[in-house]
């Protein structure tokens, strides 16, 4: 469980670094990094490269939130059923008398 937070905290972070690197509509790559970006990245480009490292960042980050919320309340289910509720006798095995004498007669 804790290993599969890490990897959620660290991909988040990569997520939003990646999505930040991306430029925007009509700029280019070479702009934020000085013209080198065609050989960075590849003959394709940065736009290619960065769009499919989002897709997977993406794609895991999505499992490991689904992973993260079954696990939960999975957990949260068992802790209910662990629980045990009250529970009231049935019948009282012996019910206490009051002690009976002998009934006085009423004064004339």
């Amino acid at each position: 469980m804790t290993v599969i937070i890490v990897v959620h905290i660290l991909v988040c972070l990569a997520l939003i670094l990646i999505v930040l690197l991306q430029a925007g509509k009509g700029a280019e790559m070479g702009a934020a990094f000085g013209g080198a970006s065609q050989t960075i990245f590849g003959s394709a480009g940065a736009m290619g490269f960065l769009s499919k490292l989002t897709t997977v960042a993406a794609i895991i980050f999505m499992i490991t939130s689904l992973f993260l919320t079954f696990s939960s309340t999975k957990r949260a289910a068992t802790v209910m059923k662990e629980r045990s509720a009250p529970t009231s006798p049935a019948v009282p095995s012996e019910i206490p008398v009051q002690p009976q004498g002998p009934v006085p007669e009423p004064k004339k």
